[in-house]
């Protein structure tokens, strides 16, 4: 099940559960997990892509070892909201991941990547480190705004 619906997805999900993060570039993807109680998301670690097979794979185990119930997929949207061949190609990414069986949010990351890389400027970080980290915080942010959508609901 793939859904845009915070409140759809919720109903998808059993009662609580880890739920994993996901900011799909074409060269990585950042992830994240919050904890079962959907309090906070952390950054958790970058995904260097590859066959998708092999990604898949990844994220499967990934998925089974931290008991993820449900994914939060980044959807990149042009800033009026209209959808892009980018924006395109992370829903087919999503129908993708359906064979694991878990439910799918996809989620606005319009200001993701621009507030994560924000806030490590403001930490003076380097570029070296701000490229080593900004996918899997953006990946965090986005599963942040998910995770309180959902317990606001």
């Amino acid at each position: 099940m793939i859904t845009t619906s915070a409140a759809g997805f919720r109903d998808a999900l059993p009662e609580g559960g880890r739920l994993l993060g996901l900011d799909v570039g074409t060269r990585t993807i950042g992830l994240a997990l919050c904890d079962s109680g959907w309090t906070i998301a952390t950054p958790a670690e970058l995904l260097h892509r590859g066959k998708f097979a092999r990604d898949l794979e990844k994220l499967r185990a990934l998925a089974e070892g931290q008991r993820v119930t449900g994914f939060v997929v980044g959807l990149p949207l042009n800033l009026d909201g209209s959808e892009s061949p980018r924006t395109q190609s992370v829903r087919a990414f999503a129908r993708n991941l359906e064979p694991l069986g878990l439910p799918i949010l996809l989620w606005d990351e319009r200001w993701s990547t621009r507030a994560v890389t924000r806030t490590l400027l403001d930490a003076d970080a380097s570029r070296a480190r701000r490229a080593e980290l900004v996918d899997k915080m953006a990946a965090a942010y986005i599963l942040q705004g998910a995770i309180d959508a959902l317990t606001m609901g």
